[in-house]
């Protein structure tokens, strides 16, 4: 199995930038979607996706994150989410994810705790006004 570690996160003033970093190892696998997922602190495992990134390279964003994060994977598969302009809403415990086999990434997207194959521990991201 894929083992995922975030990196990362901490706490930000509103407006301000993070970069988190998912470090991929065990191996590496023909086809899978990847992404980032958020669940508020405490309140179960509950994940909304942030960002998919796939095998074709097209990427999905929730509405809520369009236009100001950025998802990419690098040669060795690792995943980031570049993270710009943050909002107090955005305060969130951050995981990284991979699912087994083809998926689209708007699909990725829906897809939680119950749907991805792989995690991360996850990372935390306090953004203060």
């Amino acid at each position: 199995q894929l083992q995922m570690v975030e990196s990362g996160g901490g706490s930000v003033q509103a407006g301000g930038s993070l970069r988190l970093a998912c470090n991929v190892s065990g191996y590496t696998i023909a086809h899978y979607a990847t992404g980032w997922f958020r669940g508020i602190p405490g309140e179960g495992r509950g994940r909304g996706g942030v960002a998919a990134i796939v095998d074709d390279g097209n990427t999905a964003y929730a509405d809520s994150v369009k236009g100001r994060f950025t998802i990419s994977r690098n040669k060795a598969k690792n995943l980031y989410l570049q993270m710009n302009m943050l909002k107090t809403e955005d305060t969130a415990t951050y995981y990284c994810a991979a699912g087994n086999g083809y998926f689209t990434a708007i699909h990725t997207l829906s897809l939680g705790y119950w749907g991805m194959d792989w995690w991360g521990k996850g990372t935390l991201v306090t953004v203060s006004s």
